[in-house]
């Protein structure tokens, strides 16, 4: 196999690149107006998001 080895650092870099790009095809597939600048956001994180529709739930 020619070529150069790649870091972890690096494969991690490509795949959420990718995982992104993907994400982005999906949305505008399903129909939403999606543009590239909303991908440079940064993503809430999960416990964020948990406690966001918790807090809607009246248990």
């Amino acid at each position: 196999m020619a070529g150069k080895s790649l870091t972890i650092k690096e494969k991690k870099s490509y795949y959420a690149k990718v995982r992104g790009s993907n994400y982005r095809a999906s949305l505008r597939l399903e129909g939403f107006q999606v543009s590239d600048s909303e991908s440079l956001k940064p993503l809430p994180s999960r416990q964020t998001v948990i406690d966001k529709y918790r807090s809607k739930v009246k248990i």
